[in-house]
């Protein structure tokens, strides 16, 4: 990547602190499969502290610029962490609550921020209150707390039906329209706040959540920490739904993931620059005041490396990762170009992995990281498109007196830039970043 800073560029500029995620570069760890833990849980197995495989990766997640982790369900589940069964005691798979409290304190003391991952749309069959459904049925005093049919039965032989999660049956849908399950939830934050001092949380299925629930749980983390942060996952729809004052500072965005990647793999940004300019265009961008979580992969998702075809068109790909409107993230390995295909299972991409030798691609995120940290205008800059072809972008960020111009070029050939850059060529597969003062 060229880089050039020209000379009248103004250091020390002042920009609004609204959150310190805004800022940030997340790393995001699934700590079930990143730690090879078992498939399943019995509940009567010993405790595995093998949180310590995260603390020992922090130099290199802090050394790769990373300023933020975001780890995945950490709390007693049967099976993946989405189907809780104790909001209050860490996986005994992974360890125990000491060594999450390490975890954070070891965070915290290189001056990196926790957001875990809230689970709160849902529950697994082993919730102490679901347990007492299935013992006293319709006497039970948290027949409210789910969405229960006591005129028919299931497949387990329960006595009744409940409402599941995205088919999976396992998984058992919280009534959050019932004000002892919010109270319930919001404790399981203020003691996840006291005891481990989290900074943040990404809320699981958030498009699915009461929004009468969110805004009060955003009202409650501001009253916990005043920089408390919360992002929601929300695969489709209309994120500045969740993404306003209060409720949730940002949610993911699946929107500009798809456009990434298939723009990239057939070749034709113009797919790319539509959905910038849709979501971020200074003047029209549906999303211009939100900071959006932006990813190139994550558990739910094929790593990036099996999706692209062309892996040299990694580089520029993670150009723009840290060049456009929002807050970048990387899910572990993928800095070493790991390879998982979703359909393959949860375990390709999910894997426990060991430490690798830096490559290249490695190296550039580094330095991306780096670049964006000393860059306001890469933060909060507005989004101007300036030039595209198929298999080239050239556009503009500009915030107070500071303007950034970013091209890539995704073609095997040398590409000659037409306008807006100093930069007049661009190699192959080559991205180039120019600042300038204004």
């Amino acid at each position: 990547m060229l880089l050039k800073i020209f000379p009248n560029a103004k250091k020390g500029l002042l920009f609004p602190n609204r959150s310190w995620a805004d800022k940030s570069f997340f790393y995001h760890i699934y700590p079930l499969g990143f730690c090879g833990a078992e498939t399943y849980n019995d509940f009567q197995m010993p405790v595995v502290s093998r949180l310590t495989k995260v603390l020992e990766w922090l130099p290199h997640i802090r050394n790769l610029g990373a300023d933020a982790l975001y780890i995945g369900p950490l709390f007693e589940t049967s099976v993946h962490g989405y189907d809780t069964a104790d909001y209050f005691h860490v996986d005994r798979r992974l360890g125990c609550n000491d060594d999450l409290r390490s975890l954070a304190q070891a965070l915290h003391a290189r001056g990196m921020k926790l957001v875990l991952d809230a689970v709160f749309n849902h529950v697994g069959r082993r919730f102490f209150a679901f347990q007492d459904v299935l013992r006293h049925k319709e006497q039970s005093a948290y027949c409210s707390w789910f969405c229960l049919d006591f005129s028919k039965d299931n497949h387990y032989g329960d006595g009744f039906c409940y409402e599941g999660w995205a088919g999976c049956d396992d998984i058992v849908k919280l009534n959050l329209a019932h004000p002892p399950v919010r109270d319930y939830l919001l404790k399981v934050v203020s003691f996840w706040v006291r005891e481990f001092d989290v900074d943040g949380l990404r809320l699981d299925a958030a498009n699915r959540l009461c929004r009468r629930f969110v805004r009060e749980l955003s009202a409650h983390c501001r009253g916990l920490k005043n920089d408390f942060w919360l992002m929601g996952e929300y695969v489709y729809g209309d994120y500045a739904r969740l993404a306003c004052p209060q409720m949730c500072h940002s949610v993911t965005n699946y929107e500009g993931y798809q456009a990434l990647h298939s723009s990239f793999n057939q070749g034709n940004l113009r797919e790319l620059a539509h959905t910038l300019e849709r979501q971020f265009h200074r003047g029209t961008g549906v999303y211009r005041h939100c900071l959006l979580y932006n990813f190139l992969d994550n558990h739910d998702v094929s790593r990036i490396a099996s999706i692209i075809k062309d892996k040299r068109k990694l580089f520029p790909l993670y150009t723009l990762l840290f060049t456009i409107s929002g807050i970048p993230s990387i899910y572990y390995g993928s800095e070493w170009e790991e390879k998982g295909e979703r359909s393959q299972g949860d375990a390709c991409v999910r894997p426990c992995l060991e430490r690798q030798k830096d490559k290249d691609l490695t190296s550039h995120i580094r330095k991306l990281a780096c670049l964006r940290r000393q860059n306001p205008v890469l933060v909060y800059g507005d989004f101007r498109l300036i030039d595209v072809e198929s298999d080239i972008l050239v556009f503009s960020r500009r915030w107070q007196r500071q303007e950034a111009r970013i091209a890539v070029n995704i073609s095997a050939k040398t590409k000659r830039l037409k306008r807006g850059m100093q930069c007049k060529y661009l190699p192959p597969y080559g991205s180039s970043c120019e600042i300038f003062s204004l």
